[in-house]
């Protein structure tokens, strides 16, 4: 399938990129790693009028430690979170590896995967589980917008046209905290999730008692969404296994799933209780296994 036809900028920085899509709004769209927007491009679901490509911007690259927090660049490739780095919370790392193949992780972007914002993505749900915020800078400045409330429907979020996810940032790893992370498909890999459960635990110095928990939820509701029943079903609570199994009610609780073409919306919910328990073990065992185990 051929392309259709656009006009193509690349800006040298951040500045330009605005002033461009203050120009152009919704009529242009932003290139980051194009996993997502060049297939869309062929097979005529898109037609914009130019592309910015945005791999020039400096601004977006790098990822950097400061008060406290991790500042994420969007163009940060999949295959860089995946790899391991100290300042990635493990949780991420897990997530970012599981999307798609080797050749789509080095091209996929952080960015990407937010603007994207597909129900079941694999570097969505991780973020949401670790409280992350998006930076979005347009041209009356930056906003800070908590993950928990950025993603609107399948495909939508709370950006504006005029505006480009600059970065993701998030607090900084500490010990006695754990991520777990489970994704089911039809296949092992190249899959989009029939379910996936990202699963965030911090206990208190007895390494016994949740302090603080989070599970996200994907595939099972219109957008990637956090269960808050899972979250009280937790807090305060000895982290065991008759915790987690009440958490995991809870979560099958939450979700919202339909019934389609890949499953029926009771074998999701049966599905979200298998892998929150599964997800819950594993952020224990992080969180207990030493005092340098990170989300």
């Amino acid at each position: 399938m051929l392309l259709p036809c656009f006009d193509y900028y690349r800006p040298a920085d951040l500045s330009e990129a605005l002033a461009l899509l203050g120009q152009m709004g919704d009529q242009a769209k932003p290139l980051a790693g194009g996993t997502d927007l060049l297939v869309n491009l062929k097979l005529k679901k898109l037609a914009p009028k130019a592309l910015l490509d945005l791999s020039g911007l400096e601004e977006l690259k790098g990822i950097r430690g400061e008060n406290g927090q991790v500042s994420l660049g969007a163009l940060n490739t999949a295959s860089r979170l995946a790899a391991g780095a100290t300042e990635v919370p493990g949780l991420l790392s897990l997530g970012a590896g599981a999307l798609g193949s080797p050749q789509v992780r080095n091209r996929a972007t952080l960015g990407g995967n937010l603007v994207t914002a597909r129900p079941a993505a694999d570097i969505c749900l991780p973020l949401l589980a670790l409280g992350a915020k998006a930076v979005l800078a347009g041209p009356d400045g930056e906003r800070e917008v908590a993950l928990d409330g950025y993603f609107k429907g399948p495909g939508y979020t709370v950006k504006e046209p005029d505006e480009i996810l600059t970065r993701v940032v998030l607090d900084t790893p500490r010990p006695g905290v754990g991520g777990g992370y489970q994704k089911l498909g039809l296949r092992q890999a190249m899959e989009i999730a029939l379910v996936n459960v990202a699963a965030y635990l911090e206990l208190e110095d007895d390494g016994k008692t949740v302090a603080l928990a989070r599970v996200a939820l994907g595939a099972v509701a219109p957008t990637p969404m956090l269960s808050p029943g899972a979250s009280q079903a937790l807090t305060g609570k000895t982290a065991e296994e008759s915790c987690f199994t009440q958490a995991a009610e809870a979560a099958a609780a939450d979700a919202k799933p339909i019934d389609d073409h890949r499953g029926s919306a009771a074998y999701r919910r049966d599905m979200v209780r298998t892998l929150t328990l599964r997800a819950l073990r594993q952020a224990l065992s992080l969180a207990q296994g030493s005092k340098e185990a990170q989300a």
